[in-house]
């Protein structure tokens, strides 16, 4: 198992935030705030990731120790440390944070601008709890999303193309392999990007996101992978010996049923294609009963690409489908794993449409580009204050800066409904009267009220593409 939980939850947060206690207004009661994505990229954005937080972060209490290591840093930090609010809470909650998230289900596909999460604190002595756990919170929450949302939105691109140009969809849960753990900025952002991309694929070599899956949603087994040659298991054979280091992976790993990716571009991709693999060890490729997955991995990939496939085709044939595009043999594919984002994979797709190249010939693999090239602002997530009590009124909070009307908050509890259209729309608690609110309890005072399986996560996400 993997431990990703830190040393004390007090810590995990942003220092401006342990002088908060001090900043509302007198008789303060209750604070609510809601997570949503604003916008960016993206028209719509796959909720998820707010179950591992939950169970690794904060349904653990917090000890006399966790206070005296915070008061301790906190204060030669330069700021004021809350030693009562976090006491009265170790004594009246046994170390508990007296909380209620509310949550939409995991896995579904919603508009921007729905309110993703709701969190407001349970016990009055305690509004200043709700914000302090934005950073934690927040952080949480857009980064499995955002990459959840990065990874729908490939399917979507890949699904079209295999819909205009292949008889079928078969192939598709593995047509984006996850590439990314060594370009994550670190193991625990590896294992939580890495899951938020299941969601959608069942194509990953980052180990990390298979643990988090088992640990936080029950998949025994979210992803699969298959052996691969890198550029040093081939050039250690040295150039002359090039094809010697091929042949050892079809003896190695080929096989009736089996997959073997092999770099083939360590010196000249065209080279392999058309005297290697399409010469020399052509026989052994044909007749091996499994599937050679060739792999450039240079160059500009549109192009590279539709080169390759179109060499490929040269020496090993082809056949046309019912939608008149080629496909080459069961026993030969491609899988491009360089130079891929969302915007290449669609650039790709187009070239190979346009020379009547099937989507079915291809794979991708993806990298820093899925898992770490993302941030907050890529779909512009926030989480903001939207109604407190004070002396047992409800007051509306927002904020509505004239510099930025993009910035403009929501007012009230809220709740998120599904209207007369079908879409998800987000309105206050007080105006839903016999409509059912979505936006449900999934932790209260430290106790996880509901945990999806990853299996149900999975076909929420997929219901909605078309």
């Amino acid at each position: 198992m993997i431990n990703l939980s830190p040393a004390n939850i007090i810590l995990n947060a942003d220092s401006y935030k342990a002088s908060h206690f001090r900043q509302y207004p007198p008789e303060t009661a209750l604070v609510s705030s809601y997570i949503e994505a604003r916008g960016g990229e993206y028209a719509r954005t796959v909720f998820f990731g707010l179950q591992m937080f939950l169970q690794e972060y904060i349904s653990k209490p917090i000890t006399a120790a966790d206070i005296a290591e915070a008061k301790s840093i906190i204060e030669a930090h330069g700021l004021p440390f809350n030693e009562a609010g976090w006491q009265h809470i170790l004594n009246n909650h046994n170390g508990y944070l007296p909380l209620e998230i509310q949550a939409l289900p995991e896995g579904a596909v919603v508009p921007t601008q729905t309110a993703l999460v709701q969190v407001i604190n349970t016990d009055p002595h305690c509004a200043w709890l709700t914000s302090y756990i934005e950073t934690a919170l927040l952080r949480a929450v857009w980064y499995p999303t955002t990459v959840a949302t990065l990874s729908w939105h490939c399917r979507q691109t890949i699904q079209h193309a295999l819909q205009k140009t292949a008889d079928n969809c078969d192939g598709l849960d593995f047509k984006l392999h996850d590439f990314g753990a060594r370009g994550a900025s670190s193991e625990e952002s590896a294992a939580i990007g890495g899951v938020a991309h299941l969601v959608n694929f069942l194509g990953t070599d980052t180990i990390s996101g298979l643990l988090a899956a088992r640990r936080y949603y029950a998949a025994d087994m979210a992803g699969f992978s298959i052996p691969a040659a890198e550029h040093s298991t081939i050039t250690a054979w040295g150039r002359e010996n090039e094809a010697a280091a091929y042949s050892n992976m079809l003896e190695a790993f080929a096989g009736p049923g089996k997959l073997v990716a092999v770099v083939s571009d360590s010196y000249d991709l065209w080279h392999a294609i058309d005297n290697i693999w399409g010469g020399e060890l052509r026989e052994r490729v044909i007749n091996s009963g499994g599937t050679l997955v060739v792999r450039p991995d240079s160059g500009d990939p549109v192009s590279v690409v539709s080169e390759t496939l179109e060499r490929l085709m040269t020496v090993f044939g082809y056949t046309t489908n019912n939608k008149g595009f080629r496909v080459l043999p069961n026993y030969v594919r491609v899988i491009q794993g360089d130079g891929i984002s969302r915007l290449s994979i669609a650039a790709i797709l187009a070239e190979m449409e346009q020379r009547g190249l099937s989507a079915d010939n291809i794979a991708f693999g993806m990298g820093g580009e899925l898992l770490q090239k993302v941030n907050r602002d890529t779909l512009n997530f926030a989480m903001k204050t939207s109604a407190v009590k004070i002396a047992n009124q409800w007051r509306d909070v927002y904020k509505d800066p004239v510099t930025d009307t993009g910035k403009r908050s929501k007012k009230g509890r809220l709740a998120v409904i599904r209207n007369q259209t079908g879409e998800l729309q987000t309105i206050r608690e007080t105006e839903l009267e016999n409509q059912q609110n979505l936006l449900t309890p999934v932790f209260r005072n430290g106790e996880l009220l509901k945990k999806f399986s990853f299996e149900e996560i999975r076909q929420r996400a997929r219901q909605e593409i078309s």
